[in-house]
């Protein structure tokens, strides 16, 4: 008699949870990032339900704040800025999305997306310019004090290093390839990729823009610490 095959044990709170963007920026001169989404993936053997909670419930929208992924599927996550006062400009939100098997309850993982509400997109892109005139300038200082201190082992750096851009292009080239089963495309069929090789990519991708984006860019954390869930209203 065939045995059953038992899936292993998993430990809560354990469970990677890939999710994609991980900060939201909605700017109040721009209706059209009023609306943004959230990208949930599951590259797992078995199904996840998740649920969507936030710091500050009646500021957002959320469509389907709890729902089910199929295994390796992926969901988005449609998530709306309803209230854009000036009061709220530079207030770092935070969304937690919790995933869990289909039949248990305890949260097998979680991952937390920051969400802020600027002015302007001019005003972000002049802070963002301000922030890393300055982090070169610091940059300047620790490497002069290095010459000085050191100067037969002076070590310069800047930038992402030449792995993390190559990474990076494979991972858009990967992306604009042909999925499996497309007919009408004038790629070679061998280069035609499949819904889980995108995913893997396009989750890698994410990683790079977004470790790239921490080069240059430091927030601190405000707001409540308190969660709720989310509902469509």
């Amino acid at each position: 008699m065939q045995q059953q095959k038992r899936q292993p044990e998993l430990v809560e709170g354990n469970l990677p949870v890939f999710v994609f963007p991980t900060e939201l920026i909605f700017y109040a001169d721009d209706q059209s990032t009023h609306k943004q989404v959230l990208t949930l993936y599951n590259p797992y053997e078995f199904a996840l339900k998740f649920k969507v909670l936030c710091t500050t419930p009646n500021k957002y929208a959320v469509v389907d704040a709890a729902g089910a992924v199929k295994p390796q599927y992926c969901v988005d996550i449609v998530i709306r800025h309803r209230d854009v006062r000036p009061c709220h400009y530079g207030v770092i939100d935070k969304f937690r999305l919790q995933v869990s098997e289909q039949s248990q309850r305890k949260a097998l993982g979680r991952k937390e997306v920051i969400a802020t509400l600027l002015p302007t997109a001019k005003e972000q892109q002049q802070k963002e310019e301000e922030e890393k005139r300055i982090k070169e300038h610091l940059k300047e200082s620790v490497f002069f004090d290095q010459t000085l201190c050191q100067p037969e082992n002076r070590i310069a750096s800047s930038g992402p290093s030449l792995l993390t851009v190559f990474l990076g292009i494979i991972c858009i080239a990967a992306l604009m390839l042909p999925t499996l089963g497309e007919e009408d495309s004038v790629v070679p069929v061998y280069l035609h990729l499949s819904v889980n090789q995108k995913l893997v990519a396009a989750y890698v991708l994410g990683m790079l823009l977004f470790d790239f984006r921490e080069l240059w860019h430091w927030r601190a954390p405000q707001g409540s610490s308190r969660l709720t869930l989310l509902s469509w209203d």
